[in-house]
This record gives C-alpha cells, sequence and structure tokens, in this order.
C-alpha cells in the first residue's frame, strides 16, 4: 500500500513541476483506458495455470450480488452525504468502485497467495462491466446520457471487449496462449498502475493543500467506503451462503480505496476532479491502515 501510495505523491511532484498535467493527463488518460487497461484485463487470465473451476461460478455471482447492492447504495446514499445535486454522482462512484485492478491484485496477493491473483481478476470482470456503464452513467449524468449513443460506445469500447474475452477465457478454460501473444500484452498491461497513480498524483497538484485535507462529506464517504460497506459485503456474502474463502477475497477487493477511474472517467468526460480526487487522496491514504484492520477481523 505504502510503495503505490509513493506513486502518487511521485505524480504529485511531477505535477507541481510542469512534467504532467492538462492535455497531456487527459491523453494519457485514454491511453490507459484504451489500451493498457484492456491489456491488463487480458493479461490477468493468461497466468498459465488457470484455478481450481469451482471457485470461478461463484466469485462470478458473488460479485454481480454484490454491485448489485453497491448500485443501490450508489444511487442512494449520497443524497444523504452532500448537499450538492452535483456532487451525488462522484459520490456514488467513490462507494461503488474500489480500486480493484491497480490495488487489489498485489494486496490480495500478499495476503492469500500469488494464485488468488487470478481469482481478484474474475471479480474484476464484473466491477469493469459496472465501471464502464454504471460508473461512467454516474460520472457524466443521466440526461448527458439519453441525450448521446454513450451505452453503445461503452458496451463496445476496448475494455469491455477485454472483459468478455477474458471471461470466455476464464469459462472455457483456455490456459494454452502462447508467450508471443501474453507477454507483450503483460508488458503494456503494467503500464495501467503507475501511469493511473501518476495521473491521480498529477491531479492532486492541482489543488491547494488545504483540499486534500477533506471535508465531512469526503470523511463520511470514506467511512462507507473503507470499512461500513466491506464489513456489510462481507456478512452478505456469508448469508448468501457462498464459502468463506470467497466471502473473504471478495471482501478484500471490495475493501480497496476509490478507483483511480474516477478521476480518469471524470478527465476524458470534462468534469471537475476535485471532490474525486479529494476522496481518492483519502481513501487511498487511510486504506493503508483499514485494510489490514479489517484483515485482521475476517
Amino acid at each position: 500500500m505504502m510503495t503505490l501510495f509513493v506513486i502518487v505523491i511521485v505524480g504529485y511532484g511531477a505535477g507541481k513541476l510542469g512534467y504532467l498535467g492538462g492535455d497531456f493527463d487527459r491523453q494519457l488518460s485514454r491511453l490507459v483506458i484504451n489500451l493498457t487497461c484492456p491489456a491488463l484485463i487480458l493479461s490477468s487470465a493468461m497466468t498459465g495455470e488457470l484455478p481450481d473451476r469451482e471457485y470461478i461460478l461463484p466469485l462470478l455471482l458473488i460479485s454481480v450480488a454484490t454491485y448489485a447492492v453497491l448500485t443501490g447504495v450508489a444511487y442512494v446514499l449520497p443524497r444523504f452525504l452532500t448537499h450538492k445535486k452535483s456532487d451525488e454522482g462522484i459520490i456514488g462512484f467513490a462507494l461503488m468502485f474500489g480500486n480493484v485492478g491497480f490495488m487489489g491484485y498485489p494486496v490480495v496477493a500478499s495476503i492469500f497467495g500469488h494464485e488468488a491473483v487470478f481469482y481478484a481478476a474474475v471479480l474484476n470482470v464484473v466491477n469493469t462491466f459496472a465501471v464502464f456503464t454504471i460508473g461512467t452513467v454516474l460520472i457524466t449524468g443521466k440526461a448527458e446520457v439519453e441525450e448521446s449513443r454513450f451505452q453503445k460506445k461503452v458496451l463496445y469500447s476496448t475494455p469491455m471487449l477485454a472483459a468478455y474475452l477474458t471471461m470466455l477465457i476464464v469459462i472455457f478454460r483456455i490456459d494454452s496462449i502462447p508467450a508471443w501473444v501474453s507477454q507483450p500484452l503483460t508488458m503494456i498491461g503494467n503500464i495501467t498502475v503507475p501511469a493511473a497513480l501518476l495521473i491521480i498524483g498529477s491531479s492532486m497538484s492541482n489543488l491547494p493543500l488545504r483540499a486534500l485535507m477533506g471535508n465531512t462529506t469526503v470523511y463520511a464517504t470514506t467511512l462507507f467506503r473503507l470499512v461500513l460497506l466491506p464489513i456489510g459485503v462481507y456478512w452478505l456474502g456469508l448469508l448468501l451462503g457462498f464459502s468463506p474463502f470467497v466471502v473473504n477475497i471478495n471482501t478484500v477487493v471490495i475493501a480497496m480505496p476509490v478507483a483511480t477511474y474516477g478521476t480518469i472517467l471524470c478527465l476524458k468526460y470534462q468534469k471537475d476532479t476535485m471532490l474525486i480526487t479529494e476522496v481518492t487522496f483519502i481513501t487511498t491514504l487511510l486504506s493503508m491502515v483499514t485494510i489490514p484492520l479489517l484483515v485482521s477481523m475476517f
């Protein structure tokens, strides 16, 4: 967690020095969304040895159930956390989406072992679908989406196509992908994590230092994002009858700080990044404490 957070600080410094920012950040965001992230999604299913088949379907099911509940939370809870109508979508995104692809993989590997990265990737299929459909609606607003062809574009965007293909690889247990395909995808996908974290740091450099300390809305959102929602998801999974192993991995994934895609999507659709950057910074900082605490509890 500290290693990843240092990259954010480097991005902050690079933004202050003028190496990052403005149009460069927007172009880098497009590169991450349309190229490096799809490569990361695909390479996550090309580990050579696939996990036990028995866990694949339960992981997909618990992920669908989790994001169904979180969708309701994202549309209802924000109206109680802020008085600004324009901020409700940003807060809803922050509540619904954790940093699964960028921070979830290394954290899951450190807790459950390297083989568990694949299980996190299975969970991330549903997360990816939700980010580029429901998540983008939350960021842009319903009215804008309904007046454009956004939904069609999202369903056939490169991240979604990568998610579809990854799901097929998992379902049909395709484990003989040649190295000349998997290795370049892995190398390109590896750009995603540092690039996305640098973008967050650069966005933070545009904010006054006081803004990075957050406000009541930011800390209330952080409490739900890092503590209350993961605990709720944990007990929901057990009540639905999923095995403790599946529930634990899903809980750790949900306990991640706010997804970096929030900042990236705000940049892509030219939305104000102040609130999403604040809540991303605070949740990333505090997650270094909350994640180890949650793990020790469960």
